[in-house]
């Protein structure tokens, strides 16, 4: 079969230069520039695949982010490692692999089963380049075989080094939004910690607000029983019955377990597949993937653990983990601070419950003469008889004491 060659006319590159023009002046939306050079790298290869990789420096990945065929479920979550694959090896390299035909069975391809474009014959790679660093990838695919001119391949080229410091100043925006919105979910967080809501309330919203800041479809917050022996969900937003109602942990032979008793944060990619995860069938019919379990600890002691779980699989980074090592510590400040304070309630109050039967006790003393033994034991026994508290009884007796007084009864 010839190879199809196609060059690219003066009157279409200059049509394409005014849309780079354009693109490198517009505002840092990222998801339209990566479109937009996908439109026009497109329009001029007639390629049947445009792909856009971007290096995720976290990551240290080439991250799948733009595509001219539709594969939204894959955007975001196809990755590969500097070095793996040609478009692995363009990166490394910072050089560009332009293949006419049977591009699938060079050495250095890797095969993706959810990109069928892995079929396609002719295979065009090029580094996009900023401040001689590769910030990412593009490819162009032709199912047939295509000889990718020189006109050609130096035109997109010139498009990939114009536009690799938008693409970088844009995911420095995406980046500084994103903190923005983590720093504001933060102090919602920080906000509810000063409140004077109930607990349950503070932790509804933690796990409302976490979950919103680390995009999961799942958060939960699960705290040591009296006992000291199981975890059990004290909180979460997901709505499903049956993860609300899933039974206790034991802190001994659970994942969640381990991490509460060493106090240390475990990642899992996939919690289905973990044998040591205890709820595989419940993750599946919930579509639950990957799960970041970080312990809450307060004067390092372990008072509980927050879980998140992911739809997709996903491999948490370390500034994720340490925004929800943050959150869970604050949780547990909360849950320290409202155990005090609930300590100090039960104390004064028991220590009025304490005042009004002495109280009481004085009035049946001088009233019927008794000794503080007797008068002490008909409370107590007034109080088993009725089935109410010797609080209750005792401010009883002192109202009647007190109605007697003013002469209501005789």
């Amino acid at each position: 079969m010839k190879n199809k060659k196609l060059n690219v006319s003066q009157t279409q590159e200059n049509k394409i230069l005014r849309k780079v023009v354009e693109i490198t002046n517009s505002e840092l939306d990222l998801r339209w520039i990566l479109h937009e050079v996908v439109e026009v790298v497109s329009d001029m290869t007639k390629g049947d695949s445009v792909f856009i990789y971007l290096f995720d420096e976290k990551k240290r990945h080439l991250i799948l982010m733009a595509s001219k065929t539709p594969h939204k479920e894959e955007l975001g979550k196809v990755n590969l490692k500097i070095g793996e694959g040609i478009t692995g090896w363009v990166a490394s390299k910072n050089k560009l692999v332009a293949i006419s035909h049977q591009a699938y069975q060079d050495a250095r391809f890797k095969s993706f089963d959810i990109l069928p474009e892995d079929r396609y014959e002719a295979f065009l790679s090029i580094p996009i380049v900023n401040k001689k660093e590769c910030v990412g990838v593009v490819n162009v695919q032709h199912k047939k075989p295509h000889e990718y001119s020189e006109r050609t391949v130096s035109l997109i080229s010139l498009i990939v080094k114009q536009i690799g410091g938008v693409i970088e100043n844009a995911c420095l925006y995406e980046e500084t939004k994103k903190k923005a919105l983590q720093f504001d979910s933060l102090v919602k967080v920080s906000k509810s910690i000063t409140s004077e809501h109930y607990l349950d309330e503070i932790l509804n919203l933690i796990v409302i607000v976490t979950a919103e800041m680390l995009n999961s479809r799942i958060c939960s917050i699960m705290l040591l029983d009296k006992k000291g022996s199981e975890l059990a969900i004290k909180a979460t937003q997901s709505l499903s019955k049956e993860y609300r109602l899933k039974p206790n942990l034991k802190v001994n032979g659970s994942l969640s377990g381990e991490v509460f008793k060493n106090k240390k944060p475990a990642m899992i990619y996939d919690v289905r597949k973990e044998k040591k995860y205890r709820f595989r069938e419940l993750a599946v019919k919930e579509n639950l993937t990957s799960m970041l379990c970080v312990p809450m600890v307060v004067k390092d002691k372990a008072v509980g653990l927050i879980n998140v779980y992911t739809k997709e699989p996903h491999s948490f980074i370390q500034e994720e983990v340490n925004v929800l090592q943050m959150v869970a510590n604050q949780a547990a400040v909360t849950i320290e601070n409202t155990k005090l304070i609930e300590e100090a309630i039960k104390a004064k109050e028991a220590l009025e419950t304490r005042k009004l039967i002495d109280r009481a006790k004085c009035v049946l003393m001088r009233s019927n003469n008794l000794d503080e033994d007797i008068a002490y034991s008909l409370i107590h026994k007034k109080s088993m008889d009725s089935r109410r508290s010797m609080k209750e009884v005792a401010e009883s007796i002192l109202l009647v004491s007190e109605l007697q007084k003013k002469g209501g009864i005789k």
